[in-house]
């Protein structure tokens, strides 16, 4: 009996999953088929990483950024494998533009992209939040905590908006983001106790260069729509 209640809960889940995913995913124009492909990308935003690790350089002794540098590290590869290689092929759940998805007709997909087979948690979701989090917990500075939320947020928000994620995909991937960079940090802070400087130098460099990746994409969107 209550293997069967716990099999319906289930269902209602998914189906209110599903429902709330295709609500969100209709909503598109072609500015934002521009826009989100290159929001969503990995390595476009190299140079906002390396502005982070720059500020840590700036701020601590070459060990220490050494450490925090490999500790960002370990907070992303462990996002990473538990999503896609440790809970995704267990769980096995077809991202919802998969062509083998019943739904998959309904998605809007953008330039084609599908993503691979399976969607839950995401990888993308975990690897931001994690990041974002785990820069929260070292800056603790309300602007660039703030703006880099945002950055995660928006990350979430195009993986639902490219067709390849359910919303649900993306709050258990958070969850696990923001566990593993809490874990990873207070691990290495007990561990190392690394002390924090009083004043924080050049802090401003990642939200600039954030803000100038970010208006590139817009403009590069802007072109690509009403002028090309």
């Amino acid at each position: 009996m209550t293997q069967l209640i716990l099999s319906v809960l289930l269902q209602h889940l998914i189906d209110a999953d599903t429902h709330l995913f295709l609500s969100i995913n209709s909503m598109h124009n072609s500015f934002w088929d521009v826009f989100m492909p290159l929001y969503s990308a990995k390595f476009v935003w190299s140079f906002f990483y390396l502005s982070i690790l720059y500020v840590i350089a700036r701020n601590y002794s070459l060990k220490t950024t050494l450490i925090w540098l490999l500790a960002a590290i370990v907070v992303i590869a462990v996002c990473d494998q538990v999503t896609a290689h440790l809970i995704r092929p267990m769980v096995a759940r077809l991202r919802p533009s998969n062509l083998d998805n019943p739904i998959s007709d309904a998605v809007h997909i953008v330039n084609g992209y599908r993503g691979g087979s399976f969607s839950f948690p995401s990888a993308h979701a975990a690897n931001s939040s994690g990041l974002a989090f785990f820069v929260v917990l070292l800056f603790r500075r309300k602007c660039l905590s703030v703006a880099i939320i945002l950055w995660a947020m928006l990350t979430c928000y195009s993986r639902l908006y490219l067709g390849v994620h359910y919303f649900g995909d993306l709050l258990v991937g958070v969850i696990i983001g923001c566990l593993g960079a809490s874990l990873v940090y207070y691990l290495l802070v007990r561990i190392a106790k690394i002390k924090k400087p009083d004043h924080l130098r050049d802090i401003s460099v990642p939200l600039i260069t954030l803000g100038m990746t970010v208006f590139v994409f817009l403009a590069i969107s802007v072109v690509r729509t009403y002028i090309l």
